[in-house]
């Protein structure tokens, strides 16, 4: 393919930092640090993109309706365990309120999700690759309209399934495009926060969906459980109506052709409207060279995943993805998905107060994502996904024990409320250490050429593993109570481990420079490589420290 077919001209090398022995060092107010990648932390210094500018609050807008695709997923994952408990839907769908007719119930959404993404993965990543990340929000945003509105008017299980179909199809679309777009638009330095941002939108639906079945509980008729399902639609109407005023990613736009767009974007979001930016310079070099180095693949056919695992780096990149889903999904989090079981075994048998401590729970975990998200450029996925995982298993564990004491003795309420307590850190610990990672990895481990696909991969994923979530937790706390736990006490364990020895290190990174480092016999190893710098006072860095034979 030639360089006029897709628009990809040269660009001239333009050296950031220049190589030395550290001698400027010695100037007054210098000083010696290490980063991850020089030339981009020195382009970074000098960018200064300011934060309240007109493009930076345009940029915002861009990140916020990706994040409304987010925030209808998150609806779902709340609405399940508030409807599953209201009298008129378990009499209209004749449930009952443990054992297997909840595992049917609550495990639609995520098994017509599996069903929906086995005929759409192959689908919603063409669309995304071929039509752009915005054709894939239109798409979803539609699919998850039609099916809310084809389960609302449900009068039996069987429609309610047809449109957890149509539902799912439209999620699988959401989370192939969308993730991708706040990716590729954010600068690098907001990377991990515009990325973080998306992914708590499941909070942003998951808390208006606990507060609307709170409040629709009181309505004595059907309407109770309709409302919620109807109300779903209101973040897809806000895609929708917005899609239309923002811009297409500059790496999707690069990738087709369309150079003068993908430039002008750059120039405005990421440059302060300088031409001459150092940091815009860097990225248009390198998502060209990695544009290059892509268009070999381009006549693989949009069916075909191979390239996911055909060679190491790509078995590299999956893996990080692999272990994203999977972890993701079994850190004990799902335990969530079945809140008010969890409420009633602790003697909370009110429906108003169960409700209500789901309300809480949400809250205190979107404060723990949030938080997470301020700091997600600042801290190191590596240690966080280690340590934090680690942290989680500590969590259970006194949770756990505080369950046997009160199974025990029923009448010892501060053991109840004890479990009750570290139920709700276990939340924002997980929240804080795995919802902004579960956007930032994988997009961050996947390049231009396996986003689409991959975040199809991993959308197919998590539904199944939220399917085994969804459908074993109830059977299994019919059988075994909140002795549960313990297997995501042992699980998390291991998971630290297995995050230690083969997570790899993406942040301070470019995507594109990752793909050196994926392509490293020993990605792990490489990924912890630093540059030693000097940086003078006025934040200028002078020198990139080279070591001399």
């Amino acid at each position: 393919m030639t360089k006029e077919e897709t628009g990809v001209t040269e660009v001239a090398h333009i050296p950031v930092v220049a190589e030395g022995t550290g001698k400027t060092a010695e100037n007054a107010g210098a000083k010696q640090k290490e980063v991850y990648n020089a030339e981009l932390y020195a382009a970074i210094q000098e960018s200064n993109i300011q934060r309240w500018s007109r493009s930076s609050m345009h940029l915002y807008y861009c990140v916020f309706v990706a994040f409304c695709c987010a925030c209808a997923n998150g609806y779902d994952g709340s609405l399940i365990g508030s409807i599953t408990v209201m009298p008129h839907f378990k009499e209209t769908m004749h449930s009952q309120n443990s054992g297997w007719q909840v595992s049917v119930v609550s495990s639609l959404y995520r098994l017509t999700q599996i069903s929906g993404s086995i005929i759409t993965t192959p689908f919603a990543a063409l669309v995304s690759d071929r039509w752009g990340r915005k054709a894939g929000m239109v798409a979803g945003s539609i699919g998850i309209i039609l099916g809310s509105i084809i389960a609302s008017s449900s009068f039996s299980l069987a429609q309610v399934t047809v449109g957890r179909l149509v539902l799912g199809s439209g999620i699988q679309f959401m989370t192939v495009s969308a993730p991708a777009y706040s990716m590729e638009i954010a600068p690098p330095q907001w990377r991990g926060r515009c990325t973080g941002f998306y992914n708590c939108g499941w909070f942003g639906g998951s808390i208006p969906a606990a507060l609307v079945c709170f409040g629709c509980q009181y309505i004595n008729n059907n309407w109770s459980w309709r409302i919620p399902f109807i109300c779903q639609c209101f973040a897809c109407f806000i895609v929708l109506a917005s899609v239309w005023f923002i811009p297409e990613s500059p790496r999707w736009l690069f990738a087709h052709g369309r150079q003068e767009e993908a430039i002008a974007f750059l120039v405005k979001y990421h440059g302060n409207g300088n031409t001459s930016s150092r940091l815009v310079q860097l990225e248009i070099e390198e998502i060209q060279e990695s544009i290059r180095q892509e268009e070999q693949d381009k006549e693989i056919a949009w069916w075909d995943f191979r390239c996911l695992f055909d060679t190491h780096e790509g078995r590299w990149r999956s893996s990080q993805v692999l272990m994203m889903g999977v972890f993701g999904q079994f850190s004990g989090n799902g335990l969530g998905y079945f809140n008010a079981e969890i409420f009633d075994e602790l003697g909370i048998k009110s429906t108003a107060q169960q409700l209500g401590y789901n309300v809480l729970n949400s809250v205190l975990s979107a404060i723990g994502a949030g938080t997470a998200v301020t700091l997600t450029d600042r801290m190191p996925r590596r240690k966080v996904l280690v340590y934090g995982t680690f942290t989680c298993a500590l969590v259970l564990a006194i949770n756990g024990a505080c369950n046997h004491v009160f199974g025990q003795d029923e009448n010892n309420k501060s053991a109840a409320n004890a479990a009750l307590a570290f139920y709700f850190l276990f939340n924002v610990v997980n929240s804080f250490s795995y919802t902004p990672l579960q956007g930032v990895v994988p997009v961050e481990a996947l390049d231009t050429k396996r986003r689409a696909k991959g975040l199809a991969f991993y959308g197919f994923l998590t539904g199944c593993l939220g399917f085994i979530n969804t459908f074993c937790t109830p059977i299994a706390n019919s059988t075994i109570g909140l002795n549960y736990i313990w297997v995501f006490v042992g699980w998390d364990c291991v998971e630290a481990v297995l995050w230690y020895f083969f997570c790899v290190e993406a942040q301070g990174r470019t995507l594109e420079e990752l793909e050196w480092v994926y392509k490293q016999p020993h990605p792990v190893k490489a990924s912890q490589h630093v540059d030693r710098i000097v940086q003078q006072a006025d934040g200028t860095v002078t020198e990139k420290i080279v070591e001399h034979e």
